[in-house]
């Protein structure tokens, strides 16, 4: 899948994203690093992987994926992601959590990567807001408490502490990977 491609299909899912939650606040990142696969496990579905800065990764792998058999320890892939999330808070709401999740992936033997929306709309209470760096932390209906990073634009200041709210968190995720050359180890000369 090439990068625009990427772009346009994680595009679409993010304009049906931010259609479903009016006057949200949206954030896209679009990162692209160089990981080493250091583990597969295929029965919980997970790729744990090293970044370029030597931190340790794990992407869970969604069932519909048919491309895991492509990915084994020691490989190298140059891994493209979009990542957008869109937020919208509103005052109100009885107690709730729902979530739903579209996967689209790639085709049996294409390049390892698809795409991801997953949507959670959950009504709670606000615990604590941090106005410094934009997090609301939110008790749900179970006592569990969820952090959430919001954008520059969601007016924070019409909040406090025990406010009752209702919170669309919508993430869209689209993920490339492309196999690379494996790095060449310098041969040791003899003495």
């Amino acid at each position: 899948m090439k990068r625009t491609a990427i772009a346009a299909v994680l595009s679409s899912f993010v304009v049906l994203a931010h259609a479903q939650i009016k006057d949200s606040a949206l954030a896209v990142q679009e990162t692209e690093a160089v990981v080493t696969v250091t583990k597969v496990d295929k029965e919980t579905r997970t790729v744990t992987f090293r970044g370029p800065q030597g931190n340790l990764g794990t992407l869970t792998v969604p069932p519909e994926s048919q491309n895991l058999d492509q990915v084994k320890p020691g490989q190298r892939f140059r891994m493209k992601y979009m990542e957008s999330v869109a937020v919208e808070i509103r005052k109100g709401g009885a107690a709730s959590a729902s979530a739903s999740e579209q996967v689209k992936v790639a085709p049996k033997g294409a390049k390892p990567g698809g795409m991801m929306v997953r949507t959670q709309q959950i009504a709670g209470v606000v615990d604590a807001i941090d106005y410094t760096n934009r997090y609301v932390a939110l008790r749900g209906p179970k006592g569990n408490v969820l952090a959430l990073k919001v954008a520059d634009d969601v007016p924070l200041d019409k909040l406090s502490a025990g406010d009752r709210v209702a919170v669309t968190h919508t993430e869209a995720l689209a993920v490339e990977m492309v196999a690379q050359p494996a790095k060449k180890v310098p041969a040791k000369k003899a003495p």
